[in-house]
């Protein structure tokens, strides 16, 4: 009998790796950017799924801040020479394909469209009620938290602008906007990871000043 359970015990499957180990704890769900930018060409620009576009932007962007930064061409001038070589190239094209019976510069219908003025309206009246509630709140409703973060946001940008010029923060912004999107896409998980703490440290320092502020002198007790 004792020798048949060890031979029954020997001959029973091991219990295997998965098995034995505790179902992976539910992680959370990513960020899907590529929804979040809108889902479109500028997303995929951003997140450098057309890396030919990506490229094309950043040696643009270059090209233009070295220009008026390192070249000293001024933004006038500079415009003002573009389109004039633009408009003698279009017209010798032009005169040319009369005379020898060639087809026309492709131009494109040159006009702005009805409906691409009502959402460029549409967009700017949402920001600058933004805008115009934010100062509501802090001139009408006394909200000390907004007070703050624009108090910050207004000296952070004051500070950055004192470093750089409006031409370079242009460029950097340029950067950093094809640049942060696709780091942030393929590290998200760090990222949130940081950014939690971070924002949690300064609720915290922000709260501390709030009740520093709202906290009431204590009464002198009366010398009798």
């Amino acid at each position: 009998m004792a020798g048949g359970e060890v031979l029954d015990r020997l001959s029973a499957p091991a219990p295997t790796a998965a098995s034995s180990a505790s179902p992976p704890s539910p992680r959370r769900s990513r960020r899907s950017m590529h929804r979040a930018l809108g889902g479109g060409a500028v997303a995929d620009v951003l997140l450098w799924r057309r890396r030919n576009v990506g490229i094309l932007v950043v040696t643009a962007a270059t090209a233009v801040w070295f220009l008026f930064e390192r070249a000293g061409y001024s933004f006038l001038s500079l415009m003002a020479n573009a389109f004039l070589l633009l408009v003698v190239i279009l017209f010798f094209w032009a005169k040319s394909a009369s005379l020898l019976n060639r087809p026309l510069p492709p131009l494109p219908n040159l006009e702005v469209s009805e409906e691409f003025v009502g959402k460029v309206a549409d967009e700017a009246r949402v920001c600058i009620n933004r805008v115009l509630a934010v100062g509501h709140d802090i001139a009408i409703r006394r909200d000390r938290k907004v007070f703050l973060q624009v108090t910050l946001l207004l000296w952070l940008v004051s500070y950055i602008g004192s470093l750089f010029n409006f031409l370079t923060l242009v460029y950097i912004g340029v950067l950093l906007s094809i640049t942060l999107p696709a780091l942030y896409d393929n590290y998200q998980d760090h990222v949130d990871e940081k950014l939690s703490l971070a924002h949690k440290l300064l609720l915290k320092h922000c709260d501390n000043i709030l009740r520093r502020g709202t906290r009431k002198p204590a009464k002198e007790k009366k010398i009798q």
